[in-house]
């Protein structure tokens, strides 16, 4: 079920009251058997989320960027630095077959 009321200027927020049959619903749908106890307790818990999720809809987000992440950028890989590497020719020293300076291998075809 849900209710309205007018919050600020001309803004209008749901307020999330599930009902018994839409816990029922819900459960059915995630293959959860509730008992009648644990469907009440659901539904005021989720009414609530719902309701959290409502009154964050008020917040004026017009200067804040759309992020990914509430944490600043880090990588825990090291640094992408070029180096020094084996010459070609002594790394194909042991390839099996060669053309054209490339390891040959085998097609694969399925």
């Amino acid at each position: 079920m849900v209710h309205t009321r007018l919050v600020g200027v001309g803004v209008i927020i749901a307020n999330m009251i599930l009902s018994k049959e839409e816990v029922e619903r819900i459960a059915n749908l995630a293959r959860l058997q509730l008992s009648p106890a644990e469907k009440e307790l659901y539904r005021k818990q989720l009414s609530q989320i719902l309701d959290y999720a409502a009154r964050l809809q008020t917040l004026d987000t017009t200067g804040i960027p759309p992020t990914s992440s509430v944490l600043p950028p880090r990588s825990v890989l090291r640094r992408d630095e070029t180096r020094p590497s084996l010459a070609v020719q002594e790394l194909l020293r042991n390839a099996q077959d060669v053309e054209n300076s490339q390891f040959r291998v085998p097609p694969v075809l399925e």
